[in-house]
């Protein structure tokens, strides 16, 4: 199992990039670090400049990676959708209930995130955190529309239409699986980082999980009883 895992490549749009960063071990370092400055400045303060000193390289060299910080963003977030994605359509294949398939994603796409050995250069609870505190950014601008022409949140719209179609699988009668889709995605993360900032917003806390109040969202939408 360690050895598939290890032959399992994580792929972004080419359009995100200049070079492939994980085409060299400069390219590796400036994804590793550039995920513990997000997460430890924030988007706004990141900088190449800044990214440069820490990594021991001229600003330059990262220009030949990324053509600026929001292309990068798009790559790190799009990375950790594919990776999701990932790990949904693994740990689901084999599940023939429709409605253990669908609460099977939901705990997926909800939990807290562990790291993951397979990619020792990205700390993924690290990045989960900056898709919590950032992702919104990547695509609440003016080139929205562009981009998204580009394929550029393919995956992450690709991720929706899987817990669409398994929506429709567990009642096909249902009139908004897309809606109810997009609502698991973005409250997912909307609930992590209410719990963190603004506690008072959410029932979600130490004890009640956002796995577990979209998980009884989901299926008492659905009308379908869940005994977990």
């Amino acid at each position: 199992m360690d050895e598939l895992l290890q032959e399992v490549k994580i792929r972004v749009n080419d359009k995100l990039f200049v070079k492939d960063p994980e085409s060299s071990e400069l390219g590796k370092n400036i994804i590793q670090e550039s995920i513990l400055m997000i997460h430890d400045m924030g988007c706004e303060s990141f900088t190449f400049k800044k990214l440069g000193v820490k990594i021991g390289s001229n600003e330059s060299s990262i220009y030949r990676y990324f053509e600026n910080k929001h292309k990068l963003l798009l790559y790190l977030t799009s990375w950790y959708w594919s990776w999701v994605e990932y790990q949904l359509v693994f740990a689901t294949n084999n599940i023939e209930d429709a409605k253990d398939r669908l609460l099977r994603s939901i705990e997926i796409i909800t939990r807290e995130t562990q790291e993951d050995s397979s990619f020792s250069h990205i700390n993924e609870v690290l990045l989960n955190k900056i898709v919590i505190n950032e992702y919104s950014k990547s695509y609440l601008t003016k080139e929205v529309d562009i981009e998204n022409k580009e394929g550029y949140f393919l995956i992450y719209k690709r991720l929706a239409g899987r817990l669409r179609d398994m929506i429709k699988a567990v009642n096909s009668d249902y009139q908004y699986p897309s809606s109810l889709a997009s609502t698991i995605l973005e409250s997912a993360l909307h609930q992590h980082f209410l719990k963190d900032h603004f506690s008072s917003m959410t029932d979600c806390n130490s004890k009640v999980s956002p796995t577990e109040y979209l998980t009884n969202l989901v299926f008492n939408t659905l009308n379908q009883k869940f005994n977990g």
